[in-house]
C-alpha cells in the first residue's frame, strides 16, 4: 500500500521546541527560557484586549489598518509598506514560501534563529548556515556562501541566542555585497533593547533599497508574546507579494487592538527598557564574578558558557537550576551545547539566579 508522502524536506525538520514553562521543583518557578518581558504587557494593552471579549464573533480587519497606521507613526514608515503577521514566525515563513522553493537556498548565520532553517525546509528549499566569528555573524563568510541558488539571507540583529550584533556599516556592506535578486531579511526582534551607538535595526535599509526586509515583533519589549503579533516593512514590490500569499485574517482582532494600545503606552515601554538596562549589566557582572563566561548581549537575555567537564557543564548547571525552580534555555539545538541562555527576569528572579549559580560553582570547586 502506498502511504501519503510529505514534500521533500519536511521530514528533515526537527520541530521547534519553545522554552520550558514548568519545573518539577516545589520552589517558585522563575521562567527565564523564552526572552519574555519580565514586566508583562502594558495595562492599556490588557484593557484593549478585554474590551473585545464581546466581539469574538466578528472577523478582524484583514488589512490591520489601525495597527499599520500606529506603526507608521511610531517608526516613521509608510503604513502602506507595512505587513502585519501572527508573530515574526509567520512572516519568516511567508517570505520563504513566496521567494524560495525546491532547488533554492536560504542563507543564515550559524547560530541564528531556528525558524530560518525550519521554514526553508518546509518550503522545500535548502538551508545554508555560514560560520560565525566569535559568536557574531561574519559578513565575509555570509557573502562567500552566496550562490546562484541563494534567494534570501536571514540575519537576526541583535542575534538570538548569542546577543551579538552587526553595526550599521556592516549591514550596509552586507547589502552592497549581495546580488540584487537576493533578499536581505534583517530580523530586529530585539531592536528596542539595543543601545549601542553604532546599532541599526535595518529600517533605513528597508526604506532605501528594493531588496531588504526589516522584521519586528511585539513579543519582546511590548510583552505581547501570547498574542503572536509581528510586522515587516519593505519595498512596495515585496509588500505586494506578501499580501498576496498571507491569509486574509492572519492577525486576530484582540491582537490588533492590543498592539495599537501597546505602541501608544510610551511610559510602559520606557519602564521595560530601563529595567533591562539595569539588570542586564548587573546579571552579567555578577555571573562573570563567579568565573563563568557571559557573552556580551544587546538583547534581554544573556548567553552563559560553562566548562566542558561532566558534572560541571551546561547540562549539570541546567539540572541544578531547574531543581531550584529556575528555568533557563538549553542551547544544543543552536549548536551551543556548552551554553545556557537566561532571560532577564524580575529583580528577585535575577538575584535567585546569581545565588543558585554561586552555589553550583561552589559545589563544582569543592568536588
Amino acid at each position: 500500500m502506498a502511504l501519503p508522502r510529505p514534500r521533500p524536506g519536511i521530514l528533515e525538520i526537527t520541530p521547534y521546541v519553545g522554552g520550558k514553562a514548568k519545573s518539577a521543583s516545589s520552589k517558585p518557578v522563575a521562567k527565564l527560557s523564552s526572552n519574555e518581558s519580565p514586566l508583562g504587557p502594558s495595562p492599556k494593552a490588557i484593557a484593549a484586549y478585554r474590551e473585545l471579549a464581546g466581539e469574538l464573533h466578528r472577523y478582524p480587519d484583514g488589512n490591520a489598518t489601525a495597527l499599520r497606521q500606529a506603526i507608521g507613526r511610531r517608526f516613521n514608515v509608510d503604513p502602506d509598506l507595512v505587513v502585519c503577521g501572527a508573530g515574526s514566525d509567520e512572516l519568516i515563513s511567508l517570505l520563504i514560501r513566496a521567494y524560495a522553493g525546491p532547488g533554492d537556498e536560504v542563507l543564515y548565520s550559524r547560530h541564528g534563529f531556528l525558524m530560518y532553517p525550519i521554514a526553508a525546509l518546509a518550503a522545500g528549499a535548502h538551508p545554508v548556515a555560514a560560520p560565525e566569528r566569535n559568536l557574531t555573524a561574519d559578513v565575509d563568510a555570509l557573502l562567500a556562501h552566496v550562490t546562484s541558488r541563494t534567494r534570501l539571507l536571514f540575519l537576526a540583529n541583535p542575534n538570538n541566542p548569542t546577543g551579538s550584533y552587526l553595526p550599521a556599516t556592516e549591514l550596509e556592506r552586507l547589502r552592497a555585497g549581495l546580488p540584487e535578486d537576493v533578499i536581505l531579511v534583517i530580523d530586529a526582534a530585539y531592536a528596542e533593547y539595543a543601545t549601542a551607538p553604532d546599532y541599526a535595526s535595518g529600517l533605513e535599509l528597508a526604506r532605501g533599497t528594493p531588496n531588504t526586509v526589516c522584521l519586528r515583533t511585539f513579543s519582546k519589549l511590548f510583552g505581547l508574546a501570547a498574542l503572536r503579533l509581528g510586522w515587516m516593512t519593505a519595498a512596495p514590490a515585496i509588500v505586494d507579494v506578501i499580501n498576496r500569499v498571507r491569509g486574509p485574517f492572519n492577525v486576530s482582532a484582540p491582537a490588533l487592538a492590543a498592539g495599537v494600545a501597546a505602541l501608544e503606552d510610551l511610559e510602559h515601554q520606557e519602564q521595560a527598557r530601563a529595567h533591562n538596562a539595569t539588570w542586564l549589566p548587573w546579571l552579567t557582572r555578577e555571573i562573570q564574578a563567579l568565573g563563568l563566561t557571559v557573552h556580551p548581549s544587546l538583547g534581554n537575555f544573556i548567553l552563559i558558557e560553562f566548562p566542558s567537564e561532566p558534572g560541571h557543564d551546561a547540562a549539570a548547571a541546567n539540572a541544578f537550576l531547574e531543581a531550584e525552580g529556575i528555568i533557563p534555555r538549553e542551547m544544543g539545538a543552536y549548536g551551543l551545547p556548552g551554553c545556557l541562555r537566561l532571560s532577564i527576569g524580575r529583580e528577585e528572579e535575577n538575584r535567585r539566579v546569581v545565588e543558585a549559580l554561586a552555589a553550583f560553582v561552589a559545589g563544582r570547586r569543592q568536588a
